[in-house]
């Protein structure tokens, strides 16, 4: 088991967000993650991701403003709830947030080096580069561009050039589709298959479940803060209860 998520919970103050969520990822599969909006799927990834402080002993007591989070998550056979996110960046598990979040003022290139300031081997460095930019052309084609005039979805690409520069081994890709034009849609969940086919195993929060089930080997349904249903993408079509009432189809 690659990414193993045991019991996490969290709350921001006493609003419960994640309540006992667990799910595995083993190495090489492609896992989508849907749900309405408010579900918890963001606040899973962030947790996963180390970017949510954990509480070390007790959930009790919480004062307004405070964030308590507890569980487990174990990547590649380590327990990661007490690193830092740079440590856990070090470990190959990556997150792509929301709507790519680029550095704006920087160039595309740079972006992509900031990306890959984990990678010591400088030879490693340029031939990971070489391969975003064959994933990726129009990142190529704008490399001394300054990211924050790309488009919605060349921001999500560089998103995620920007991961692989960090010799990512596992991808937390957070709503990779939101506000974009369908078919840039259809080529990006296409560019991010071939990022799969690379080996790179994949945990894909998605609001466009028609996209996300097509990609994925599993896939978890999640709704206020908890996992309700895991399978298949045919399993929990021919779930009329799941299809209806949270997938929206």
């Amino acid at each position: 088991m690659y990414l193993e998520v045991k019991d996490l919970t969290l709350l921001y103050d006493r609003a419960m967000v994640l309540n006992q969520v667990g799910l595995r990822v083993d190495e090489g599969e492609l896992i989508s993650l849907v749900g309405p909006n408010g579900a918890g799927k963001t606040s899973l990834l962030r947790a996963v991701s180390g970017l949510v402080k954990w509480e070390k002993d007790t959930l009790r007591g919480t004062t307004s403003g405070k964030i308590s989070l507890k569980g487990s998550v174990v990547f590649n056979g380590e327990e990661m709830t007490k690193l830092p996110a740079h440590q856990i960046a070090k470990r190959g598990l990556i997150l792509c947030p929301e709507r790519g979040k680029p550095f704006r003022e920087m160039t595309v290139l740079d972006n992509l080096r900031v990306g890959g300031y984990l990678c010591k081997d400088k030879e490693t460095s340029k031939k990971t580069l070489e391969m975003v930019y064959e994933l990726f052309p129009i990142l190529k084609s704008r490399t001394n561009q300054i990211s924050g005039a790309l488009s919605g979805g060349e921001r999500t690409m560089l998103s995620i050039g920007r991961s692989l520069m960090s010799q990512a081994r596992l991808l937390l890709i957070d709503e990779p589709s939101t506000g974009l034009a369908p078919m840039v849609k259809e080529d990006l969940f296409t560019r991010i298959n071939q990022v799969h086919g690379l080996g790179i195993t994949i945990l894909l929060v998605e609001q466009d479940v028609g996209f996300a089930f097509d990609l994925a080997t599993r896939n978890y349904v999640m709704s206020r803060g908890q996992i309700i249903a895991e399978g298949t993408s045919s399993e929990l079509l021919d779930n009329e209860l799941i299809r209806k009432t949270y997938l929206g189809l």
